[in-house]
């Protein structure tokens, strides 16, 4: 997947990409470290992780499992998605809510007749045919057929099921603390809590080798719950390693 954020940045920019700071949130956060180590992006100027530590990642991994299995399998509608989001706590902003899970979920369609319903539409439309003639007999036995087309319900479902997917999740949190102080340009750790820090990343903090925000009032999507911030944060944080310079009079 790191490489596969190499490739894109090469079929968007050639041989000349512009400076680029990468940033990831979660698993996308460890995707970014694993991106900028591994040297895939040769323009990057920074690094933004969001809410993922290696020791806290790694101890989730043990109640993964159960937590999907909480979740609902099916929504009736995607504002039903919305609302679960919200109401659970995963995302505590709802106009974030309604950008962020269509892209989770997928429409399925399902027929809502049963084989005796089938049945017993087939044999009115027989009936039907004894007992009338000529154009209106076929018209009646279209309607019935477009009826029971109609007949389906739609609902949706997670697009990704991430329990087949768990042969890989060790490997997406392993390490990554060290991987992360070791990449050689200016880093920037956003946090929901300053309890998540490690071991490695307390020390590599001490030292100064990375950035670090705590930003309170969030759960784990820090960036869709008070994206304001984030923005801020990533802005002040461009401009102390002049990455770029503020614009005069913008208003967010």
């Amino acid at each position: 997947m790191a490489k596969d954020v190499g490739k894109v940045m090469e079929a968007l920019y050639g041989e000349n990409p512009p400076p680029i700071m990468i940033i990831g949130h979660s698993m996308g956060g460890a995707i970014a470290v694993h991106t900028a180590s591994a040297n895939h992006v040769p323009s990057l100027l920074g690094l933004c992780v969001i809410d993922v530590v290696e020791g806290t990642a790694m101890d989730a991994l043990n109640s993964m499992q159960n937590f999907l299995r909480s979740r609902p399998k099916t929504f009736k509608s995607l504002e039903n998605a919305i609302e679960w989001s919200v109401k659970s706590g995963q995302i505590r902003n709802i106009e974030s809510a309604r950008v962020s899970m269509g892209g989770q979920v997928k429409k399925c369609e399902e027929s809502a007749s049963n084989p005796s319903v089938s049945n017993s539409s087939s044999e009115g439309i027989i009936e039907e045919e004894e007992e009338e003639q000529g154009a209106e007999e076929s018209n009646k036995k279209r309607m019935k057929e477009e009826d029971q087309e109609v007949k389906k319900e739609s609902f949706y479902t997670w697009r990704v099921e991430l329990s087949k997917t768990e042969k890989y999740w060790d490997g997406w949190f392993r390490g990554l603390s060290a991987l992360f102080l070791s990449c050689h340009v200016p880093k920037l750790l956003l946090l929901a809590g300053v309890d998540r820090l490690d071991k490695d990343l307390t020390i590599g903090q001490m030292q100064g080798k990375f950035q670090m925000q705590v930003l309170p009032q969030c759960g784990h999507a820090v960036h869709e719950d008070v994206p304001e911030k984030v923005a801020d944060a990533l802005a002040t944080f461009m401009v102390r390693h002049k990455f770029t310079e503020f614009k005069e009079g913008f208003l967010c």
